[in-house]
């Protein structure tokens, strides 16, 4: 008989119960866009989910491509459930329903457009028709911006895509592009991690840093618990000693850290979009 009442409690279970079972067993997969390369990326973020995942009690884990555009190809085929992106802001993919929980906090970044600093080029007008290299066709600030600030010019380049940024400056280094383009921040912690110096032919307005992103299918108790542990992050002595050794791996600002945000931070980005030629979006 006890048996039998043990049974029939357990076909009652309330569904918030099963709920809650079954988002503590997922695991969510999450995608930041390649601002490097494969290995210097993982070893930025993997402690930060790791942290992230231990103090939310949500596991996430790193998935991302060979180069920036298969990173956001996952996620425009829902592979991923959090990402670390400002590719989702075009009118068409805004409709996807991804939501903007926070940002990390640097200064703003702006688009450049750079040459070695002991380059006979001082003007944008002398790369007509010359190879410029950037990152990837999908990255905002280091393509789409300078890229169509040459197309407002009449300046006519030829981009070739390199997969991510470090390996756009090898190739600028290397001789084998004129300029390159890039956001600021890049610039600078490349220019101090490898001691390359640059000059700047031109800057763009500034925009926030890339939004930290959760899909509509993650339940929103998992969303806050994600958003809380990123956010507070810095208020751990822990959690911010990660976050430092995790900027100085690849030359951010070791202030660098997790902050709320919503989508009305990216209105920036939307305005862009509102006069870009449609090849850009």
């Amino acid at each position: 008989m006890l048996f039998r009442a043990f049974l029939f409690s357990a076909l009652l279970m309330p569904a918030w119960a099963a709920a809650q079972s079954a988002t503590q067993s997922a695991t969510y997969r999450f995608s930041p866009v390649n601002q490097w390369d494969i290995a210097r990326t993982a070893a930025y973020w993997n402690p930060i989910i790791r942290y992230v995942s231990d103090k939310s009690g949500v596991r996430l884990e790193l998935k991302i491509g060979r180069t920036s555009a298969d990173t956001t190809a996952y996620v425009l085929a829902q592979e991923v459930e959090f990402v670390f992106s400002n590719h989702l802001f075009s009118p068409e993919r805004d409709q996807l329903g991804w939501k903007v929980f926070g940002r990390r906090w640097t200064p703003p970044l702006q688009g450049q457009i750079a040459v070695p600093v002991d380059s006979p080029i001082t003007r944008l007008e002398e790369l007509k028709g010359q190879e410029v290299v950037f990152a990837g066709p999908e990255a905002f600030i280091g393509y789409k911006l300078p890229y169509a600030h040459l197309l407002s010019k009449n300046i006519d380049v030829k981009a070739v895509f390199a997969g991510n940024q470090n390996a756009a400056f090898a190739q600028l280094f290397a001789g084998k592009a004129k300029a390159v383009g890039s956001n600021s921040a890049l610039v600078d912690g490349y220019s101090v991690r490898e001691g390359k110096k640059f000059r700047v032919l031109w800057t763009s307005e500034g925009f926030h840093d890339l939004a930290l992103m959760a899909s509509s299918k993650v339940p929103e108790q998992d969303v806050k618990a994600v958003a809380s542990a990123f956010i507070n992050m810095h208020r751990d002595p822990a959690g911010k000693a990660i976050l430092v050794k995790a900027s100085e791996e690849v030359g951010l600002d070791r202030q660098a850290y997790f902050l709320p945000a919503t989508g009305g931070d990216y209105a920036a980005y939307r305005r862009f979009f509102q006069s870009v030629p449609a090849g850009l979006r």
